[in-house]
C-alpha cells in the first residue's frame, strides 16, 4: 500500500455554504463488469472542501480468482497473489472514506463494486452520497466530444501517465475535479450528488472456480464469469395497470415497473420487494410500462432508449425505495 502527502494549495474565498466538506476521488480496477466480479486495486485521493488534495492511497487486493482481462489493467495473477483480501483493507478503505463524497467517473459503477465487496466482507462502506464527473461535466456544459476520462484530462491539461492503473486515473480525476469543482462554485451550480444505499443483503452466484492449480495462473482457478441472471418465474400481478406513474404522486398497485443497469440493493431483492408492494416487475420496456427505474439516465441501454421515444417516466433507485414505502391500493380495494 502506498500514501503521500501533500500540502494544499490556495483555494477561492467565495464557497457555497450548501457544498460537501470533503470528498473521496476514488477509482477501482476489477476483474470484470458482472455484478460478481472483484476488486482488484483500488486507490483514493482525499480532497478538502475546495478540491485541494490532502493525502492519497493505493493498495491491490486478491479477488481470490482469474484477474480477468490483464491486457486492460496489466495485473497478473502472480502480482496479486500476495496482495491483501478485500476484508483486510476494508478498515483502511473505510478511513479514507469516512464522512466524504465518493467522486468517480461512472461514480454508480466504482460504488456498486465497492459496496458489494464491503457486503461480502460482512461490512457497510461509510458512503451516504457519491459525485459522477461524467454528470458533473454535463452540469457545466463541458465541450467534450465523449465522456472519456481521457476526454476530460484533454479539457484540463491534465497528462495521463497510466491509463487504467487505479492510482494513475485517481489522480487524473483528482486534478481534473479541482477545476471542474471551482467553475460550479463560481457558477453556483447544483452539485449532481446521488444517494449512495449501502448493500446490506448479498447472495454471491459466482460459478466455481475450476481446477485450483490451474496452469498460468498462479494458484488461481479459471472463473468462469457469470454476467447473466437465470430466470424466475413469478406469480402473475393480480392488478390491473393503472397507467403510467405521474411525477408527485404515489405508485399504484398493478403498475408495471421496468429496472435498467446497477442498482446499490441487488437487482432480485429490489424486484421482489416491487412485487410484495404489488406492482408488476416487467423485464422489458413497452408503451404499456408504468415506470423504468434507472441509476443512469443517459445510458444507451434499449430500455433506457425506449422510455425516451416512448416517454415513459423515469427515477432513480433512491427515489424508487421512496414511492415504494407508501404505494396506493389497487382500484376497488
Amino acid at each position: 500500500m502506498l500514501e503521500d502527502r501533500t500540502i494544499p494549495a490556495s483555494s477561492p474565498t467565495a464557497w457555497p455554504a450548501a457544498y460537501p466538506r470533503g470528498y473521496a476521488v476514488v477509482d477501482v480496477e476489477t476483474t470484470g463488469l458482472a455484478r460478481d466480479d472483484r476488486i482488484i486495486s483500488a486507490a483514493v485521493y482525499r480532497l478538502d472542501e475546495r478540491g485541494e488534495v490532502e493525502d492519497h492511497w493505493y493498495t491491490l487486493v486478491n479477488p481470490e480468482r482469474d484477474p480477468g482481462p490483464v491486457w486492460i489493467h496489466g495485473l497478473t495473477s502472480d502480482m496479486l497473489a500476495s496482495a491483501p483480501l478485500f476484508p483486510d483493507i476494508a478498515e483502511e478503505f473505510s478511513h479514507r472514506l469516512d464522512g466524504r463524497v465518493l467522486v468517480a467517473h461512472n461514480a454508480v459503477f466504482d460504488w456498486q463494486m465497492i459496496a458489494r465487496e464491503y457486503a461480502r466482507a460482512e461490512r457497510e462502506a461509510p458512503v451516504r452520497q457519491r459525485l459522477c464527473t461524467i454528470a458533473l461535466s454535463k452540469e457545466l456544459g463541458l465541450p467534450l466530444p465523449n465522456h472519456k476520462l481521457e476526454s476530460l484530462a484533454a479539457h484540463f491539461g491534465v497528462v495521463q501517465q497510466r491509463a487504467h492503473h487505479a492510482l494513475d486515473d485517481a489522480r487524473v480525476l483528482a486534478e481534473t475535479f479541482r477545476p471542474s469543482l471551482r467553475a460550479a462554485a463560481e457558477g453556483s451550480v447544483r452539485l449532481p450528488l446521488q444517494e449512495c444505499r449501502p448493500l446490506t443483503e448479498w447472495r454471491d452466484t459466482a460459478a466455481p472456480l475450476i481446477g485450483q492449480q490451474a496452469g498460468g495462473h498462479g494458484g488461481f482457478g479459471a472463473y468462469r464469469p457469470t454476467n447473466w441472471r437465470p430466470s424466475r418465474r413469478r406469480p402473475a400481478c393480480p392488478h390491473p395497470n393503472p397507467g403510467r406513474y405521474e411525477e408527485g404522486k404515489r405508485l399504484k398497485q398493478g403498475m408495471r415497473v421496468a429496472f435498467s443497469g446497477d442498482t446499490s440493493i441487488e437487482r432480485e431483492l429490489l424486484e421482489d420487494r416491487a412485487i410484495e408492494a404489488g406492482l408488476h416487475v416487467s423485464t422489458s420496456l413497452s408503451r404499456l410500462t408504468s415506470l423504468l427505474v434507472t441509476n443512469d439516465p443517459e445510458a444507451a441501454t434499449s430500455k433506457v432508449v425506449k422510455a425516451r421515444q416512448y416517454g415513459t417516466p423515469v427515477v432513480d433507485e433512491a427515489a424508487f425505495g421512496q414511492l415504494l414505502r407508501d404505494v396506493e391500493p389497487a382500484s376497488g380495494q
